[in-house]
């Protein structure tokens, strides 16, 4: 069965690599989960098949519950989440990853003796002890970290939560950590350095997330995928499984990659926001009071009679009122009228990388209409209406204006050089980076207040009716 496994490792591969590659666009992303999906497929079988009638099989019943439970639990959970928990399951999910790999090597262990230890040899032993402690370190705070970025997502953290000394303490758990996997290799029988490293890295997984602000989400999730490929690569060198190696490390650079992007979309060092507490304002009320002016739909409405040109800005605001379908109306009913539509997409718009990109697939919105923040900017003092659903940091003049703050040098789309600004937003509240909005207040901005959906609908009606 070796060239039967080797032969369906290598497909399973070929897939993996194929399907990242597809998952660089929104065009092809739906054709390059499907490839993955079918690449993971292989290889399970695979592995299933290559053991059959084995030593190692435990029971195929307990195989066939894993396999049948995991399948129906995934498929529940995707079939009813709402595209507003997207970002939290993800989140959920990559913590999964990492726990599963740092079980696999905590099984693997105490399944070890001396004698199966010796027969692996001196080097051999070293790497799988080694493996061993890698992956329960980054799985185990992948798990605490993911369900930590999860609570913030759904809201059931809020703000930042931190202390004088924080980021000593993650360097002294971070080498508690390392000295445990340490004292793994030197002594893989003493059970009490083991559960340790479990402890030390479950509350360094909490800590690592905790003092984050929600305006950097993006980046953390981008992160914690790739701890969950690198915990999975090193439970692969653990079991000796090459599928499980070469996933995990795809996972890993690209999680490590993306990362990186959103960094430079967020124009922050990644030592930056993994050390610095992002995400509140500094100096609190300065309790100056500004007033806002509150439009309806009829009075909105007029702003697009004679326009040439309009572009909208989707926020996470779009995607909790499930308005994508009536923004894709909005856009149809203008561009008949011979109105040119744009989309503008910030990078860490929502609460995951391409958030707003899934959303506006979801309803049909063309691809060629949506424009990344570098190819847009421009084009905002050329725009008659700026139409902004939901988005608040993305679109702050604070970006600009304090340097200092905790939006200081990110860089934002320029809805302020718009003609006309509409802004449909529940309230004045400020966004995840905790920031008033200066573009609230600008003599040129027209607030709509109330349901994305249902404001948007208003609208509609109103344009259709000029």
């Amino acid at each position: 069965m070796e060239w039967f496994q080797a032969l369906g490792y290598l497909l399973s591969a070929v897939l993996f690599i194929v399907g990242l590659k597809y998952l660089g666009s929104p065009r092809t992303a739906v054709r390059g989960n499907q490839l993955g999906a079918l690449g993971m497929l292989i290889a399970v079988v695979v592995t299933v098949a290559a053991e059959w009638g084995g030593e190692g099989i435990i029971g195929w019943s307990l195989i066939g519950i894993g396999l049948g439970s995991g399948a129906l639990i995934g498929f529940v959970m995707a079939k009813k989440v709402e595209m507003t928990g997207m970002p939290e399951m993800v989140a959920l999910f990559n913590g999964f990853g990492g726990a599963a790999s740092a079980l696999v090597a905590l099984s693997e262990l105490l399944g070890s003796t001396p004698d199966s230890l010796g027969d692996r040899g001196a080097l051999g032993a070293t790497v799988f002890l080694g493996a061993i402690g890698a992956s329960s370190l980054i799985g185990w705070v992948t798990l605490t970290g993911s369900v930590g970025a999860m609570l913030k997502l759904n809201g059931t953290l809020r703000g930042t939560f931190s202390f004088p000394g924080v980021n000593l303490v993650k360097g002294a758990l971070l080498a508690a950590g390392l000295y445990l996997s340490y004292s793994l290799i030197c002594d893989p029988t003493n059970m009490t350095m083991t559960y340790g490293l479990v402890g030390a890295s479950c509350l360094l997984g909490v800590l690592f997330v905790l003092p984050i602000g929600g305006a950097d989400m993006p980046v953390v999730i981008s992160f914690l995928n790739s701890l969950s490929g690198l915990a999975a690569a090193a439970a692969g060198f653990v079991v000796g499984n090459d599928a499980l190696i070469i996933s995990g490390a795809l996972v890993g650079a690209a999680g490590l990659i993306l990362t990186g992007i959103m960094c430079k979309a967020m124009n922050r060092p990644f030592v930056d926001v993994m050390f610095k507490t992002y995400g509140v304002a500094a100096g609190g009320d300065t309790g100056e009071k500004r007033t806002v002016r509150g439009y309806e739909a009829e009075e909105a409405a007029l702003t697009f009679d004679g326009v040439r040109s309009v572009i909208v800005i989707p926020g996470y605001g779009m995607a909790v009122s499930q308005a994508q379908h009536v923004v894709r109306e909005l856009g149809e009913e203008l561009e008949s009228r011979g109105v040119d539509v744009k989309y503008a997409i910030h990078p860490v718009a929502g609460r995951m990388p391409g958030h707003m990109n899934v959303l506006l697939a979801e309803a049909n919105v063309p691809y060629d209409q949506l424009y990344e923040l570098d190819a847009i900017n421009s084009q905002f003092s050329d725009c008659d209406v700026c139409l902004v659903v939901g988005a608040n940091d993305t679109v702050n003049p604070a970006a600009h204006t304090d340097p200092t703050g905790p939006l200081g040098g990110m860089p934002v789309l320029d809805a302020e050089k718009a003609r006309t600004v509409i802004i449909v937003k529940r309230s004045l509240s400020p966004g995840y980076a905790g920031v008033d909005n200066d573009l609230f207040y600008r003599q040129s901005t027209m607030m709509l207040f109330g349901d994305g959906k249902a404001k948007l609908a208003e609208l509609l009606a109103e344009v259709k009716a000029l």
